[in-house]
This record gives C-alpha cells, structure tokens and sequence, in this order.
C-alpha cells in the first residue's frame, strides 16, 4: 500500500501508517500536480489546502480520503462515493480549540481588544475612552448548529451569565433543554431576539448565504455576528453593509468565502470587525488530535476494517455506529464465514438481532455483513459500495430486530439462500470473546479463528484419529482446538481451529475418508479483538 500525506500535517502520523504501507509526505498540490502521481496511491491524506476534485478522483485508485479536520468541503464527495472511496474526517479532534476560538472572537469583538492593542502598539497611544466595550453577562447567545462544538460554547456561555438560544433542524427541544437553552424551529423568530450569532454548521445548499441582507434586517440593531465555521454562510457584502449603516454592530470571522484571497475579502476594510485566517483548529492539541484520529482510521481501511468518521456512509455515523462498534468486525466476519460454505450464487440474505443488539440501530452491521460476504466473490469491496454491489448483483437483504427469547445477551444471525442451498451462522461475544454460536443446525461455543475446518461426517469410531493423521503425521499442521457436535440422522460437525492455511489437496484427501461429505476450509483476514 502507498499512503500519500500532504498539506503539512503533523508527522506523528507516519509510524501509524506506515504499518500498513508507504508513507510520503508532501507539500500541497494543485490539481495538475497531483493529476499526475494520484495513481500511485492507495490512500490520500489532506488538511483544507488540497482540493480533490473530481477529475483526481478519476484518474486514482484510492481506496480512502481522510481529511484531518471537520470540514470536507475541499473534497468532491459525490466523484468519491461514485467511485466507492471512503471520505473521512474527524469531528472530535479540534472540537475543543474550534469552540474555544470561537469564545475568543466573541471576547476580542465584545472588549475591542484589537483596535485598542493597535492604539498602543501602532499609534503609541493611550487612550481608555475610545475602547469602551460591554458586558456578555445578561446577553443572549444564538448558536447556529447544535453539534459538538457548538454545545461546548455554549456550556461556556451559558457560565458566563448569558443565555442560549439555538436554532438547529437536526436537534431537538429536549438536547437544547438539556444544555440550558431555548428551541428555535423558526429562522425568523430566532433571529430577532439574540445579541449574539455564532456558527456551528457545514457549507451546503441550505447554509450557503443563510446569512444575507434580507436576513440580517431581521436581527437585533447592534448584534454581533461571529463565524469560525465555514465560509459562505455568510454573505460578506451585505454583513458589511450592514455593519457600515451600523444596524450590525461588528462581527468577527475566522473563514471566508474566497480564502485565502485576502485582497479581495470584503470585510478588510470595515469597521468593528475582527478577522483571523481560519485559526479555529490552529492548535498544537487539535493538529495532533485531528491527525492521530484520521491515520487510525486510514490504517483500519486499508486492513479491511471500517471508517468511525466516515462522511460519505449515512449507515456508519458516528451516532449510529457507535452502540454497535464492537459487532462491526464480528458481523463483516459472520458474513464471510457463511460466504465460504456456500457453493453458489447468494439471492437472499436475512439478518437477526436479538437480545440487547435488537434494540439497537442495525444499519452498520447490515453493511458490515454485505462486505464481508461480498468480499469473498469481488475485489475492491468497501462499506460505501457494498450496498451498491449487493444491489448489482440481485441480493436481496432484510434485517429484522427479534423480540423471540435468547440465551444470550446478544445474537446476531445470518441466513442466506441460493437456487438450492440454504446455510445460516449465529455469532455473539461471550465474556469478551467473539464466537460461533451456531452453524447451520448445530449448536456451538467456537472462537472464531482465522483458519477453521468444517467437516461434516458419520458419528463412528477413528473419524477423528483419521483427519489427525493427514493433518499432523502427514501435512504438519497443528490443530490447536477441536468441537464435535452431534447432529440428526447420525451426521456430526467437526470444527476444527488450525494454525495455518489449508490447500485444496489437503482438504480433497480429507473428503475422501469415508463417512466424510463436502468438508470446508474457511480463511478470515482481520480477526476482532473485543471486549465487551
């Protein structure tokens, strides 16, 4: 694997990566420039200099872009999701230092800090009167976008002595509650009553210019407008006319619709304004936060794990994915497990959950489930074309949350059928172990392991002598654990757990002891290591 690294992110990334591949470290590119050795990557890391268009979307073999930061506006996400590519970030790592620039904008706006610092350091000169500033106590806080960072400024308002009002579509009456804050559900109504505006959200097509001149004659006279977000949420010409005519009393960014082309931002020339060059996550803690967090996860997808932060797969949000993190890799092996026994085309695919794991959002595991068993027949299968493929190839998948008793405290099953065939696993963890629960129709307590046979053969004497004999005296091969679990009609399953692989020449001198029929060697690459 070859990982390109560029946008000077920190180089405490490379001992991560470099466990699964080559790592080079470059400086930003234009488009032409990457164009021209995209193609020799695997996978691509970039801060916001980096534009990956679609046309070096392309012309690559990118398996994952991680973006060390939030914001993924600098890459073309819909080329990527087209083309199967995970896109990346991290939403945690510089929550901290984007909240805490936020509060210092808002502090700097408030007391004048700046101009009166230039009065001294510039003009030489003392003068108290010019500078008077206000008070936060008593005034109210709009926050825009009630995510990780914004429920941080506002915990820290809300101790200052302001109060907190929220407009958020995608937040509730009772999480803004919760953080000591009143509800908006309309724009309008929200922004006539707040001394204050900060800016919590992605640039899209509903946020582009929310902020306008229509807008803005709807807030407060004399509110302050703050924005370490993104840029374009704003629309700069009339915020600055605004605050010209003084209907707005000053306002104070960190992103801009055109960075970095500063000649031409509106604000430069403007009075009361504070502006920062895109400082929000321009912290020692954060930079190395963001990159640690985006290399792990570039490392997990290129050992054919799964991305937490994962942009462009709905079904491997954060939120969602986190109460089922540790039945991912559990549910991507459950499904090539029972790919590997089966011997033609799958139609249908039926998952189960029960127990605790049926209370639970299933989205993640069901892709997990599709990968692994797709990643038995198809090359270049990932958690964002899984869905795709399966669809592509007439698989039918259902998934279904069961309230039927348990015997353990989670269960999770995978029933497939063909034209002909039908074969179906149970897995669980156990005491932090992940296990077969049961396979087909025999009831087990198997670790699951990388190299597994199943053999189903007569229940009669030196059956196991026989396969020990062509394993160990004839192939050397250790079995480090034995199941044998009686069935119906006199056929046993034998699992065995071997300690390396098996060639189909060994596995046909298996099936030629008498009594055996159709035995299977199953070969997993990534094992969990959980505990529950």
């Amino acid at each position: 694997m070859k990982i390109l690294v560029t946008d000077s992110i920190n180089t405490c990334v490379k001992d991560i990566l470099a466990e699964v591949g080559e790592v080079d470290f470059l400086p930003s590119m234009n488009e032409d420039e990457l164009m021209k050795i995209i193609e020799n990557y695997d996978a691509l890391m970039v801060r916001s200099q980096t534009k990956v268009t679609k046309n070096i979307i392309e012309k690559s073999k990118l398996k994952i872009i991680g973006r060390a930061g939030v914001g993924v506006d600098n890459i073309d996400l819909e080329a990527a999701t087209q083309k199967g590519i995970i896109v990346t970030n991290s939403p945690d790592g510089n929550t901290i230092a984007a909240a805490e620039h936020t509060l210092a904008l808002i502090f700097a706006l408030t007391r004048n800090i700046v101009p009166a610092n230039n009065s001294i350091i510039l003009d030489k000169k003392w003068d108290r009167s010019s500078f008077v500033g206000r008070e936060l106590y008593g005034k109210t806080l709009g926050i825009v976008g009630f995510g990780r960072i914004g429920k941080h400024v506002g915990k820290v308002a809300t101790t200052l002595g302001m109060s907190l009002c929220v407009f958020d579509p995608y937040s509730t009456k009772e999480i803004v509650e919760s953080h000591q804050g009143r509800f908006y559900e309309d724009l309008e109504s929200f922004l006539k009553v707040c001394d204050y505006f900060t800016f919590h959200v992605p640039k899209t097509k509903e946020t582009t210019h929310m902020i306008n001149k229509d807008t803005l004659k709807i807030m407060k006279k004399g509110a302050f407008i703050i924005n370490a977000s993104r840029g374009g949420i704003i629309d700069e010409v009339a915020l600055k006319e605004a605050i010209m005519s003084d209907h707005i009393g000053g306002a104070a960014l960190d992103v801009y619709e055109n960075e970095p082309d500063v000649a031409n931002f509106p604000l430069c020339d403007c009075k009361n304004v504070v502006l920062t060059p895109h400082l929000g996550a321009s912290t020692q803690e954060a930079q190395t936060n963001v990159a640690i967090d985006v290399a792990e996860q570039i490392k997990s997808v290129l050992n054919g794990g799964y991305a937490e932060s994962a942009i462009n797969i709905p079904s491997l949000k954060i939120e969602k994915l986190e109460p089922v993190k540790n039945y991912m890799l559990l549910a991507q092996n459950a499904g090539n497990f029972i790919a590997q026994i089966m011997t033609e085309k799958i139609n249908t695919i039926t998952i189960i959950a029960q127990g605790l794991l049926a209370q639970k959002n299933l989205e993640p595991l069901e892709i997990a489930i599709l990968k692994g068993i797709l990643d038995h027949k198809i090359e270049n299968v990932n958690f964002v074309n899984a869905p795709l493929f399966a669809k592509q190839y007439g698989i039918n998948c259902t998934t279904l949350q069961s309230s039927a008793p348990c015997n353990f405290p989670n269960l999770l099953s995978i029933q497939v059928r063909g034209a002909t065939q039908e074969h179906s696993i149970s897995v669980g963890i156990i005491a932090g172990i992940p296990k077969i629960l049961k396979i087909n129709q025999y009831d087990t307590s198997f670790n699951l392991q990388k190299h597994t046979l199943l053999i189903p053969h007569k229940n009669q004497p030196s059956m196991i002598a026989k396969i020990a004999q062509i394993l160990g005296d004839e192939h050397q091969i250790n079995i480090n654990h034995m199941s044998v679990i009686q069935g119906e009609n006199g056929i046993s399953l034998m699992m065995l757990d071997i300690e390396e692989s098996l060639n189909y020449e060994i596995l046909n001198n298996i099936a030629q002891i008498d009594g055996i029929k159709d035995p299977k060697y199953i070969c997993l690459n990534s094992l969990p290591k959980i505990k529950e």
